[in-house]
């Protein structure tokens, strides 16, 4: 069949495999309620027998009315015990008729440890499946992506076992661990430089040496950098500030540094690596200069877009961003999370501040609680106040709510989407932020519960210095790679003569990391993706001061309380200005991959 004759509403496709998925699309979202209905109605029939709809009284029905009289809103702490149960070895059809094949380690978290998302064997396949319309919609933005290669930073990370023998691990190592990204068919428009094996090499320095060493060779082929988020390409780039001297003497004589020791790696990069005197000494000459600005355009010259999240809190990088890629297009193409793939990008070289995804309705069922922006809770949080898919309002702000495949019923994602506008009758949504979530620098998120319990374990380190913590707050700095935590302390020192010194105040922040998350100490640990927490102690009477600047600017005095979290510019300069000493931790917090109890 002609592309011509397949041309979908979108725009014309780059080839017939391109229109089809074009089309798709659209029939997707031209009857998205009716693709939604469908979607429900599936799954409560094919888990009709689970011990969770027989407990709600729904082991026949499979209407959208009965559903929504007898299934309650839940979030993960309403699902625990039973998710614990399956993870213990418990195979009856709890949540989901089809076995549960896996967990998939949320970068949320419970009481400090990742949340685990059960899944079946065949949401692989529906993730391939988004995965397979993004470059369609990139071709009708981006001609000739068939032209060359794409230099993706992507990486796994650790896996553990449930004790009922379960994996559990991240989405995507779950999927670059998969057939479908191992064996996946050949695509011209979607090479990369990396090669597999690189890809899946779980140390974290000895996978990104061999990738940009592939980058490197391959730069006037590279039409395309990217990684998950835009913290991940940042880290990469400043990879290669630390270790440029020895990637140029690789390709200056095509042996490979003593320090990747992967026989999988060295296997496949004998095949790559070969004597390029005149490389290296381009790649000395750039990357020993002092400015760095434009770099990614200077070592990859061929570069179209940066392919990377700069929605939510990865918007903090796109100043970085800029300033090394010169002010390459950033491209966001899809949203998905641990739970659920929910839907794709369909204008992909919108502004960061415009990204809009259209959710697929194909892909689960969805429903959506109304959210005050000026309240830090969705209004009136019961079931009967859920909104279906086609019927949110433009410019509204709404929690996202999930029925999965695998056995999630109205469970609460945590995600606040505000409405943009509809493609056909599938509505568009910008990623507004992760609810309650005070700081992030990469996959972590810490809430203020979080931050104030870590506050209170580092505080009894002052207890013998007779110093207290009279206020804190923070905020997350993104201008260091990888960035880190800054927490501002006011102190009450009631005998100066015993007064904490630096040392002391050392083991303050390591105290306070040894208190966060398991994701947090991760990403400190084994990604190297967030630096040392830095204290900063501000001299008495700040936190006065701060409360006199919000009252200026029309606070109520009788209602303002000290921001956990801060990052308008003048308040910032305010603390920065009353800061006497900062410290930072000297030691990494401790982090093994999760034992499942």
């Amino acid at each position: 069949m002609a592309v011509d004759a397949l041309c979908s509403p979108l725009g014309p496709p780059a080839c017939e495999k391109d229109a089809k998925a074009l089309q798709f699309i659209e029939e997707m979202t031209r009857n998205a309620d009716s693709v939604q209905e469908n979607v429900l109605a599936e799954i409560l029939s094919r888990n009709a027998k689970t011990e969770y709809l027989r407990l709600h009284n729904l082991d026949s029905a499979t209407d959208r009315d009965t559903f929504k009289s007898k299934i309650p809103m839940v979030t993960y702490e309403d699902l625990q015990p039973i998710i614990n149960r399956i993870a213990n070895g418990d195979r009856s059809p709890i949540l989901s008729s089809h076995p549960i094949s896996e967990f998939l380690t949320s970068s949320g978290t419970s009481a400090g440890e990742r949340k685990l998302m059960p899944t079946i064997k065949e949401e692989l396949d529906r993730r391939q499946l988004l995965y397979s319309l993004l470059m369609p919609v990139m071709n009708l933005y981006m001609p000739g992506l068939d032209k060359g290669k794409g230099l993706y930073f992507l990486f796994v990370k650790s896996e553990t076992k449930t004790p009922g023998g379960l994996m559990a691990r991240p989405v995507l190592t779950s999927y670059y661990k998969s057939d479908h990204f191992k064996t996946r068919a050949f695509d011209p428009y979607n090479v990369y430089t990396s090669p597999n094996e690189a890809i899946l090499c779980p140390d974290s320095f000895q996978s990104m040496y061999s990738q940009m060493l592939c980058g490197l060779y391959e730069r006037e082929q590279v039409l395309r950098l990217g990684a998950i988020f835009a913290s991940g390409l940042l880290r990469a780039i400043r990879f290669l500030q630390l270790n440029w001297k020895e990637l140029a003497h690789d390709i200056r004589t095509g042996n490979l540094n003593p320090k990747i020791s992967d026989s999988n790696i060295k296997r496949c990069m004998s095949q790559v690596l070969r004597p390029n005197p005149e490389l290296a000494d381009f790649i000395v000459s750039e990357c020993s200069k002092d400015d760095w600005e434009k770099i990614i355009t200077r070592i990859w010259p061929n570069a179209k877009y940066l392919e990377v999240i700069v929605t939510g809190a990865m918007a903090q990088y796109i100043p970085t961003l800029d300033y090394y890629s010169g002010g390459l297009p950033k491209v966001c193409t899809m949203y998905a999370s641990s739970e659920c793939y929910f839907g794709l990008n369909l204008n992909p070289m919108s502004k960061p501040s415009e990204v809009s995804y259209t959710i697929m309705p194909n892909m689960g069922y969805f429903e959506f609680l109304p959210h005050d922006p000026n309240s830090n809770s969705s209004t009136s949080a019961t079931s009967d106040k859920l909104v279906d898919l086609v019927n949110v309002e433009v410019g509204k702000e709404y929690e996202l709510v999930i029925t999965t495949y695998a056995g999630l019923c109205r469970y609460r994602v945590g995600d606040i989407l505000r409405v943009t506008g509809f493609h056909n009758s599938a509505p568009q949504f910008n990623f507004v932020r992760r609810k309650n979530v005070l700081l992030s620098i990469d996959s972590d998120k810490t809430d203020e519960a979080e931050l104030q319990s870590a506050v209170e374990n580092a505080s009894k380190v002052l207890n013998e210095f007779n110093t207290s913590v009279v206020e804190y707050t923070s905020y997350a700095d993104t201008k260091t790679i990888p960035g880190h935590y800054v927490i501002y302390w006011e102190l009450l020192v009631k005998d100066s003569a015993e007064s904490p010194q630096n040392d002391v105040l050392e083991k303050c922040c390591l105290a306070m990391e040894e208190s966060l998350s398991s994701v947090y100490r991760q990403g400190r640990v084994e990604c190297n993706s967030i630096g040392p927490l830095e204290i900063r102690v501000v001299k008495n009477g700040t936190f006065e001061e701060l409360m006199d600047y919000a009252i200026s600017r029309g606070a109520s005095i009788n209602q303002y309380k000290v921001p956990r979290c801060v990052n308008f510019t003048p308040i910032m300069e305010l603390l920065d200005s009353r800061v006497l000493s900062t410290h930072f931790s000297q030691s990494l917090p401790h982090w093994t991959p999760e034992r499942r109890r």
